[in-house]
Formats: structure tokens, sequence, C-alpha cells
């Protein structure tokens, strides 16, 4: 019998949890643009990525996924490379998103 190392054991379980990830609120992107972004990256239905939208704008945050580690950093990433709103002169970049552990 070959026992694996506990390290590996950690690992596989860190790669098994399951993380949320969440957009955060801002002035610098419309209602539009997120709704959008949300279609594009997540395939939501419009009712659904709004939604998440009015979610983000009434409480600051929205959890829009909840996956494993590396689909939420893949998806958290996409979020980040959509770029600016062009429909806001302000708008300097995408909006925020971060990955954090979903509660057991």
């Amino acid at each position: 019998v070959h026992a694996v190392p506990e390290v590996e054991d950690q690992t596989r379980e860190e790669l098994e949890k399951l993380y949320h990830v969440i957009i955060l609120n801002d002035d610098e992107h419309s209602f539009d643009y997120v709704i959008e972004m949300l279609q594009s990256i997540f395939h939501f239905s419009y009712a659904t990525a709004l939604h998440h939208t009015i979610e983000a704008d009434t409480t600051g945050h929205s959890i829009v996924w909840t996956c494993g580690l590396s689909e939420a950093e893949k998806k958290r990433d996409q979020i980040h490379a959509y770029g600016p709103d062009r429909r806001m002169p302000r708008s300097r970049g995408s909006v925020t998103a971060l990955i954090e552990p979903a509660a057991m």
C-alpha cells in the first residue's frame, strides 16, 4: 500500500472547496454594461443578469457564481478583462470582482 503525502491531500481538499465569484458595486459602470458583461461571461438570461446588477447596486455586492477555485479564478479574470464601460466617460476599467471561499 502506497501512502499518499498529506500535502497532496490538503491540495486536493482545497481544489474541491467551493468559491464565490463576487462583483462589487461602483459608480463607473452602467446597469446596461453590467448586464451585458454578466450575460457574456456567465451566459445568464437578461432577468438573472438584471437581478445580480440590482443586488450589487442596492447591497454593494452580488455573488454571481459558485464553483471550484480554478474556475472562479478564470471567471474573475474574465470580468477584469472585460474593460471599461464605453457609456460612462469616467469608467477607467472593468467591474471589480473578488473570489472568496463559500461557507460550508
